[in-house]
Protein backbone atom coordinates (compact mmCIF):
# COMPACT_ATOMS: atom_id res chain seq x y z
CA UNK A 1 0.00 0.00 0.00
CA UNK A 2 1.14 3.81 -0.48
CA UNK A 3 2.18 5.62 2.17
CA UNK A 4 0.81 8.85 2.59
CA UNK A 5 2.65 12.08 3.07
CA UNK A 6 1.42 14.44 6.05
CA UNK A 7 -0.82 16.45 4.48
CA UNK A 8 -2.96 13.28 2.99
CA UNK A 9 -2.50 11.26 6.36
CA UNK A 10 -4.11 14.64 7.72
CA UNK A 11 -7.31 14.56 5.61
CA UNK A 12 -7.70 10.96 5.81
CA UNK A 13 -7.90 10.93 9.56
CA UNK A 14 -10.57 13.53 9.27
CA UNK A 15 -12.29 10.99 6.61
CA UNK A 16 -12.33 8.11 9.10
CA UNK A 17 -13.42 10.02 11.76
CA UNK A 18 -16.35 11.94 9.52
CA UNK A 19 -17.04 8.52 7.59
CA UNK A 20 -18.59 11.03 4.69
CA UNK A 21 -18.08 14.80 4.73
CA UNK A 22 -17.67 17.82 1.93
CA UNK A 23 -14.37 19.75 1.50
CA UNK A 24 -15.67 22.36 3.87
CA UNK A 25 -16.59 20.07 6.42
CA UNK A 26 -12.91 18.49 6.10
CA UNK A 27 -11.59 21.97 6.51
CA UNK A 28 -13.63 22.72 9.99
CA UNK A 29 -11.99 20.33 11.41
CA UNK A 30 -8.58 21.88 10.64
CA UNK A 31 -6.93 24.27 13.33
CA UNK A 32 -6.09 27.56 12.38
CA UNK A 33 -4.87 28.57 10.05
CA UNK A 34 -7.07 26.72 7.89
CA UNK A 35 -5.64 25.74 4.52
CA UNK A 36 -7.40 26.53 1.54
CA UNK A 37 -10.48 24.92 -0.09
CA UNK A 38 -8.87 24.82 -3.00
CA UNK A 39 -5.40 22.99 -1.01
CA UNK A 40 -7.77 20.66 0.55
CA UNK A 41 -9.97 19.87 -2.75
CA UNK A 42 -6.56 19.12 -4.75
CA UNK A 43 -4.86 16.90 -1.74
CA UNK A 44 -8.54 14.76 -1.65
CA UNK A 45 -8.19 14.23 -5.65
CA UNK A 46 -4.88 13.30 -5.20
CA UNK A 47 -6.13 10.37 -2.04
CA UNK A 48 -8.56 9.24 -5.22
CA UNK A 49 -6.21 8.91 -7.59
CA UNK A 50 -4.30 6.77 -4.97
CA UNK A 51 -7.40 4.80 -4.18
CA UNK A 52 -8.01 6.21 -0.76
CA UNK A 53 -10.73 7.74 -1.47
CA UNK A 54 -14.29 7.76 -3.14
CA UNK A 55 -17.11 10.44 -3.83
CA UNK A 56 -21.02 10.70 -4.56
CA UNK A 57 -21.57 13.35 -6.47
CA UNK A 58 -25.00 15.86 -5.62
CA UNK A 59 -25.20 18.21 -8.85
CA UNK A 60 -21.77 20.34 -9.21
CA UNK A 61 -20.82 19.09 -5.55
CA UNK A 62 -18.99 16.20 -4.04
CA UNK A 63 -19.54 13.92 -1.14
CA UNK A 64 -16.53 12.08 -0.09
CA UNK A 65 -15.56 8.83 1.86
CA UNK A 66 -12.50 6.68 2.70
CA UNK A 67 -12.52 3.34 0.65
CA UNK A 68 -9.30 2.07 2.80
CA UNK A 69 -10.31 0.99 6.16
CA UNK A 70 -7.81 3.04 8.90
CA UNK A 71 -6.85 -0.04 10.41
CA UNK A 72 -5.51 -1.92 7.08
CA UNK A 73 -3.08 1.51 6.07
CA UNK A 74 -2.08 1.61 10.03
CA UNK A 75 -1.21 -2.15 9.51
CA UNK A 76 0.83 -1.67 6.21
CA UNK A 77 2.68 1.01 8.37
CA UNK A 78 3.47 -0.93 11.21
CA UNK A 79 5.40 -3.70 9.54
CA UNK A 80 7.97 -1.73 8.57
CA UNK A 81 8.27 0.31 11.63
CA UNK A 82 8.62 -2.82 13.60
CA UNK A 83 11.46 -4.45 10.78
CA UNK A 84 12.89 -1.26 10.25
CA UNK A 85 13.53 -0.02 13.77
CA UNK A 86 13.15 -2.78 16.17
CA UNK A 87 14.40 -5.73 13.86
CA UNK A 88 10.98 -7.35 13.81
CA UNK A 89 11.08 -7.85 17.39
CA UNK A 90 7.44 -7.06 18.72
CA UNK A 91 9.15 -6.89 22.23
CA UNK A 92 11.84 -4.46 21.10
CA UNK A 93 8.84 -2.06 19.99
CA UNK A 94 6.73 -2.71 23.16
CA UNK A 95 9.96 -1.89 25.56
CA UNK A 96 10.78 1.37 23.43
CA UNK A 97 6.92 2.82 23.99
CA UNK A 98 6.87 1.62 27.67
CA UNK A 99 9.95 3.46 28.12
CA UNK A 100 9.28 6.82 26.44
CA UNK A 101 5.29 6.73 27.30
CA UNK A 102 6.55 5.88 30.94
CA UNK A 103 3.51 3.33 31.00
CA UNK A 104 3.00 1.90 34.38
CA UNK A 105 3.20 -1.74 35.33
CA UNK A 106 -1.03 -1.52 36.11
CA UNK A 107 -1.02 -0.26 32.48
CA UNK A 108 0.52 -3.13 31.25
CA UNK A 109 -1.03 -5.40 33.08
CA UNK A 110 -4.52 -4.01 32.19
CA UNK A 111 -3.02 -4.18 28.40
CA UNK A 112 -2.31 -8.31 28.69
CA UNK A 113 -5.71 -8.93 30.23
CA UNK A 114 -6.99 -7.48 27.46
CA UNK A 115 -5.26 -9.18 25.23
CA UNK A 116 -5.45 -12.62 26.81
CA UNK A 117 -9.21 -12.39 27.09
CA UNK A 118 -9.38 -11.20 22.76
CA UNK A 119 -7.29 -14.26 22.00
CA UNK A 120 -9.41 -16.46 24.28
CA UNK A 121 -6.74 -17.67 26.33
CA UNK A 122 -7.69 -16.19 30.12
CA UNK A 123 -4.67 -17.67 31.54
Amino acid sequence: MEKLTKSEEEIMLILWQLEHAFVKDIIEQFADPKPHYNTVSTMIKILQEKGFVNYTAYGKTYQYYPIIKKEKYFKSGVKPLLNNYFDGSAKQLISFFVKEKNISVQELETLVRELKSKSGNPQ
